[in-house]
């Protein structure tokens, strides 16, 4: 729904059918190889031909000497090759948004005089119809955009918005805080995203369980989307509502990591990992793996991973007895002290 970061929709060849996913998607095979390329600088091209997603992504090339083998490119060029583009293209966009500010500035003056007062809410139906009003208030904002993003994979054309969209920002000297959920931490792109702003008025945080997105600019108008598959969206701009929604959003700031802080995911003295006790929590209110996992911001396979193992700490033999024993534990009283 919202313009969110996410990594380069970079398919490969239509021509290898049989081996297609996105860059952002390396396969196992692919991750395994290159990642042995890389501590040892080289493998054998016979052992590449299992994953030929390094050579249509250019991770690996030719050796000189032996055209056996394969060295690999280094991580730092790869990337710089495939945001090369990207920047081009945010260049392109930039002059045409001024473009079109310069267009209807001089209408601007003839609404806002008959304008009545916008203490109201409208349903914006549609992801252009969204978009557009999502891009008006980032126009008009200037002192500070308050986000909450929801970990997932987005296209290529998700990255570039929002790479406009918060260099412009920053550009302004508009402030942002953005919420992520701690799996963001294991993101190679929602990183190199972060990394690209580290200078500016900007502060990311994590925290392990979000709902939904929401987006604040300057106290005036939240949007927040209101179907699951964010076809449709609220813009609010009733004074009420909005100051509620930005005391929301500093209750789960206050509770959340710096992105610099490391990782969260430390074990405690129970043996139970942090994102492990959030499980706990869900499992103990009745939530499915999915639901559990959609809210914590991971996949479901990784999610019944951190199962397995909060089972196999408690000495549970079932998913029956494992509620029962994360209650006897005491786990959930221990993280709400730790609160």
């Amino acid at each position: 729904m919202f313009r969110t970061l996410g990594g380069g929709d970079l398919t490969l060849n239509p021509a290898d059918a049989t081996h297609p996913h996105a860059l952002t998607e390396l396969c196992e095979e692919g991750r395994r190889l290159y990642a042995t390329a890389l501590r040892t600088g080289r493998i054998a091209r016979a052992d590449a031909e299992k994953a030929p997603c390094l050579m249509e992504f250019a991770l690996l090339h030719p050796d000189l000497d032996d055209p056996g083998l394969l060295r690999p490119v280094a991580p730092s060029v790869a990337l710089a090759q495939r945001l090369n583009p990207i920047e081009r293209e945010i260049s392109e966009r930039r002059r045409t948004s001024i473009e079109l500010a310069d267009a209807f500035e001089p209408f601007m003056a003839l609404t806002a005089q008959d304008a009545a007062p916008t203490h109201s809410i409208t349903v914006l139906e549609g992801l252009d119809r969204i978009n557009a009003a999502l891009d008006l208030a980032t126009e008009q904002c200037r002192t500070e955009m308050l986000t909450v993003q929801p970990s997932a994979r987005h296209p290529e054309r998700r990255l570039i918005e929002a790479l406009e969209r918060d260099r412009t920002l920053i550009e302004r000297g508009v402030r942002i805080r953005t919420l992520y959920q701690h799996t963001a931490r294991y993101s190679p792109e929602r990183l190199a995203y972060v990394d690209r702003f580290a200078a500016g008025k900007v502060e990311y945080r994590t925290i392990d369980e979000l709902v939904e997105r929401l987006v604040i600019c300057d106290e005036t108008v939240a949007f927040i989307p209101i179907r699951d598959d964010r076809q449709v969206a609220l813009e609010v701009r009733h004074p009420g509502l909005v100051l509620y929604l930005i005391k929301v959003f500093e209750f789960m700031w206050n509770r959340a990591v710096p992105l610099t802080a490391g990782t969260p995911y430390e074990t405690a003295p129970d043996g139970i990992t942090e994102i492990q006790h959030s499980i706990a929590k869900l499992l103990v209110e009745g939530h499915v793996d999915e639901a559990i996992a959609r809210r914590l911001g991971m996949n479901v396979r990784t999610c019944r991973a951190h199962i397995a193992k909060l089972a196999q700490a408690l000495g549970s033999g079932s998913r029956a007895q494992l509620g029962f024993l994360i209650a006897q534990s005491g786990i959930l009283k221990q993280e709400g002290q730790g609160d």
